[in-house]
């Protein structure tokens, strides 16, 4: 079975592109041109997002840098240890919101002093998986479709972050 899966994952991306690419020819469509204008408008998004990106970033780093997500992590640590989980997860919680790049050196730190098998690794690497870049999506993709009116977005990404960590808590402790 272990074969099979990986036999199909080495091939899967040739086989997208190769359909992609009959499907264009298929439907009479110059590909290569096509391929080209996407090529072009994907880096003007990336020219208008730059800035926002940059911003998050240097954000992050500055937070990182200076203690602050250690101290929030030590401030919310009573709160943490009543709902059950760790509070050096505090700082990964708020870091992901905005950017998984940060988020993933302060996972690397966590396995680095508790181990990934741990009760902690378990929990952050269930927790990397089912939380999402709540303000760095919001940001990038709002800016890039020229969205002004998010109306329950945030609310709805909240939301299911707090559903993300509850099931990662759970879903790890029922692993250990």
């Amino acid at each position: 079975m272990v074969a099979v899966l990986s036999n199909i994952s080495n091939i899967i991306i040739p086989v997208i592109v190769f359909y992609i690419v009959a499907y264009g020819l298929a439907a009479k469509s110059n590909v290569y041109e096509d391929f080209i204008k996407g090529a072009k408008d994907g880096f003007h998004t990336v020219i208008q997002i730059m800035p926002t990106l940059i911003g998050l970033m240097v954000a992050v780093g500055v937070l990182r840098a200076s203690g602050f997500l250690d101290f929030v992590g030590r401030l919310f640590s009573g709160v943490a240890a009543m709902l059950g989980f760790s509070s050096e997860l505090v700082p990964l919680m708020l870091i992901k919101m905005f950017s998984s790049s940060a988020a993933t050196g302060l996972v690397l730190d966590i396995f680095k002093n508790h181990g990934p098998d741990s009760l902690i690794g378990l929990t952050t690497s269930i927790m990397m998986s089912c939380t999402e870049t709540i303000f760095y999506t919001m940001s990038v993709y709002f800016l890039a479709a020229k969205v002004t009116k998010t109306r329950y977005t945030l609310k709805g990404a909240l939301l299911a972050t707090f559903a993300g960590i509850v099931a990662s808590i759970i879903l790890a402790g029922m692993l250990v």
